[in-house]
C-alpha cells in the first residue's frame, strides 16, 4: 500500500536524549491525524532521513508502538500502521467500559467541589477546542478528561490499566467521524457524566458511563461497517440539558 498524499506533519528537531520517545511521539501523532494511514508501511530510512536519526531509533520507537497496539511487524517486510476491525474496536470499548464504570463508581463517593471545578474547567476546554480544526488535540483533551476521572478515583493499579488501554483508544477516537461532525457536541456529552459524579449515586455513574461509551463505540464500529453492537437511542441518562452548553 501507498503512502498517503497528505504530507506528514513538519518533523521536530530532535534532542539526543529520549530520541526513542520523541520518536515515538511524532509517529503518534502523525498516525492519530491520519498522515501515515491505517495499513501503510513505515520506512525506516525515510523516517530516519525526515528526522535526521538513525535507524535505530526509529526501529526502538517502532517496536515501541507496537507494543502499544498502534503498530504491526511482519516478518521481513517491517512495520505497518495497525488497521482495526470492528471485532478490535468492540474489545478495546468492552474493556474501557469495564474500567470506567469502577473508576466513576470509585470517584463517585469521594466527589467534592474540587473535582467538579477541575472536571468542568476541562470541559470547558473541550468546547473551546471543539472550535478549532485541530482534532488531535480535542482526542487528547477527551482523554485527559477521563484520565482526570481515573487519577481521582485513587486507584494507581486502575489508572495505570487506563493509560495502557489509551494508546488503542486514541486510534479508535481517530476513527469516529463525529470527531469532526460534531465536535462540540461530544465535548458537551461530557457534561451529564460530571452531574452522574455530583449525584453521589453509583447506578446513575453506571448508567451515564454506559450510555456516553456506547454512544462512541457504537459510531465507529458502525463507521467501519462492523456488526458489534446496536445503536442507543440519544435519551436516557446520557441526555439530559446539559449536552448543549458548549
Amino acid at each position: 500500500m501507498s503512502m498517503p498524499t497528505d504530507s506528514p506533519p513538519a518533523a521536530p528537531r530532535l534532542q539526543q536524549t529520549n530520541l526513542v520517545e520523541q520518536v515515538a511521539d511524532y509517529l503518534t501523532e502523525a498516525i492519530i491525524a491520519r498522515h501515515f494511514a491505517p495499513g501503510v508501511r513505515l520506512s525506516e530510512v525515510q523516517l530516519s532521513r525526515d528526522l535526521g536519526v538513525s535507524r535505530a531509533p526509529v526501529r526502538e520507537a517502532a517496536r515501541l508502538l507496537e507494543s502499544r497496539g498502534l503498530l504491526i511487524s511482519r516478518p521481513r517486510k517491517g512495520f505497518f500502521v495497525r488497521e482495526l476491525n470492528g471485532d478490535d474496536l468492540a474489545d478495546v470499548f468492552d474493556l474501557r467500559l469495564c474500567y470506567e464504570r469502577h473508576a466513576f463508581e470509585l470517584l463517585a463517593v469521594r466527589f467534592d467541589e474540587a473535582a467538579h471545578a477541575q472536571l468542568s474547567q476541562q470541559v470547558e476546554t473541550m468546547c473551546e477546542l471543539a472550535k478549532g480544526s485541530d482534532d488531535g488535540r480535542k482526542i487528547e483533551a477527551d482523554l485527559r478528561f477521563h484520565r482526570l476521572v481515573f487519577d481521582m478515583a485513587g486507584n494507581r493499579r486502575l489508572l495505570k490499566a487506563f493509560d495502557d488501554l489509551s494508546h488503542e483508544l486514541r486510534l479508535c477516537m481517530a476513527l469516529n467521524e463525529r470527531t469532526h461532525a460534531e465536535p462540540g457536541r461530544i465535548a458537551a456529552n461530557h457534561w451529564p457524566l460530571i452531574e452522574a459524579l455530583a449525584s453521589g449515586k453509583a447506578q446513575r455513574c453506571r448508567e451515564a458511563v454506559d450510555y456516553h461509551i456506547g454512544v462512541a463505540r457504537d459510531y465507529v464500529i458502525q463507521g467501519l461497517g462492523g456488526a458489534s453492537g446496536t445503536e442507543r437511542p440519544m435519551s436516557g441518562a446520557g441526555a439530559t440539558s446539559e449536552e448543549g452548553r458548549c
